[in-house]
């Protein structure tokens, strides 16, 4: 007797990892597409707030690594849309700090209580949204060297630190094009660079890469969007915005690390 076909559901099966399940792909891979909007649109925050989604729907462990590799894709995706406007002045100090951050990173046991590190964060992130001028302060090849050995090392442990290198971006650039799209370059190498961490530690998201590309690609429409978004707001608007964004999550880490 010839057997029947099997239903498209069970073949679907086999490209979605058994604890994430077909709704949970197809939301993780919307969210994807939204958080990259707003990454592009608001100049922070969207790495944040899918990190957030995805910590409380994936198992622990896959977290971090999952999200950097999604966030690898939106970053290459951004660059190469938005490449005419990155500040490449900016990139070798800070590859070269991200290659020590990481290197460091994927060594050490970070003694600091996440309460603790949320606080500094906070802290930290609201004096140099709203004093730009210490976002300027040195020479900008050794503030991007220190930024981005900064953001890597404490991206091994937190994942999402495109706050921390947005408000120096911001000081450095003097078009909302040139925020966006050279915040999608640092953060490639940043996420570069904690992959190499990750690998030496023994991490495998390979079940997981069907998930993981169906996130890039809604990304990368993500990317489009905002970048056209972009082009149609004024500049004034896309600063009021930035800050305004950063400012609640900087609030949020505050609340966070003072009731941890």
């Amino acid at each position: 007797m010839r057997q029947a076909p099997e239903p498209l559901h069970g073949r679907m099966d086999y490209f979605i990892p058994p604890d994430v399940g077909p709704l949970l792909f197809a939301g993780l891979t919307l969210a994807s597409f939204a958080t990259t909007f707003i990454g592009v649109f608001t100049g922070t925050a969207g790495g944040l707030i899918l990190l957030a989604l995805m910590a409380i729907t994936l198992p622990p462990a896959v977290v971090v690594p999952i999200h950097t590799v999604v966030q690898l894709g939106s970053g290459v995706t951004r660059t190469l849309i938005m490449w005419r406007y990155v500040m490449r002045s900016t990139l070798p100090p800070f590859c070269l700090g991200a290659a020590g951050g990481a290197a460091l990173g994927g060594r050490i046991f970070v003694a600091l209580p996440v309460s603790s590190l949320q606080l500094i964060l906070g802290v930290f992130i609201l004096v140099v949204t709203w004093m730009p001028k210490l976002g300027r302060m040195g020479a900008e090849r050794w503030r991007f060297l220190a930024l981005g050995f900064g953001a890597t090392f404490l991206g091994v442990f937190v994942s999402a630190t495109g706050t921390l290198v947005a408000p120096f971006v911001a000081s450095a650039a003097p078009d909302r094009r040139q925020h966006a799209a050279t915040m999608g370059a640092l953060m490639t190498f940043v996420h570069i660079a904690k992959l190499a961490a990750f690998g030496f530690l023994g991490f495998s998201v390979g079940a997981y890469a069907p998930l993981i590309v169906a996130m890039i690609v809604s990304g990368a429409a993500g990317n489009w969007l905002g970048e056209e978004a972009l082009h149609r707001t004024s500049e004034q608007r896309f600063r009021m915005i930035f800050q305004g964004v950063l400012t609640i999550l900087a609030l949020q880490l505050l609340w966070n690390g003072l009731r941890g």
